[in-house]
């Protein structure tokens, strides 16, 4: 995970336990200029993944909490989803996709793979268990992938 600004991870410790209240997960936080304007994002998901009308009811809570526990300067806040594609990259994040498909694509090649589809068996701090297609079992540590994103079927 990318190192947050300062701003951005108070707002991340102002928000998580109202996310999590909520039933959410808070995923990232970001606050960053882009063009002439400064914004501050909070991304939320949760198992099954997260709607519009989640995201608004979760800007409705935490704008005005925000508001009150920081001092911003951001010309706009939003909250969004982290998106489909979004790399995982905690043991929370493998979690939330327990039992769903994966791309993995690894530093090094283990058990004669590099890159493979695999469903999420167990999480631990330190680890990943994932099943291949062929039903292969291979236990992963963080630091072996070099990425992994849900695979998406349409």
């Amino acid at each position: 995970m990318a190192k947050r600004s300062k701003k951005a991870q108070e707002a991340f410790d102002i928000a998580k336990p109202v996310a999590e209240e909520m039933g959410f997960d808070l995923v990232d936080a970001e606050y960053k200029k882009e063009g002439q304007d400064l914004f501050l994002r909070l991304f939320i998901d949760k198992k099954g993944g997260i709607s519009i009308d989640e995201c608004e009811a979760f800007n409705r809570v935490i704008d005005p909490i925000l508001d009150e526990k920081m001092n911003s300067d951001a010309d706009y806040f939003e909250v969004s989803s982290p998106g489909l594609l979004r790399p995982l990259e905690t043991a929370d994040d493998y979690r939330r996709y327990d039992n769903e498909k994966i791309e993995v694509s690894l530093f090094a090649e283990k058990n004669g793979m590099k890159q493979f589809t695999a469903g999420i068996k167990e999480v631990t701090d330190s680890e990943v268990t994932f099943v291949t297609e062929d039903g292969e079992e291979v236990s992963l540590e963080y630091k072996e992938i070099a990425k992994a994103v849900r695979h998406i079927e349409f």
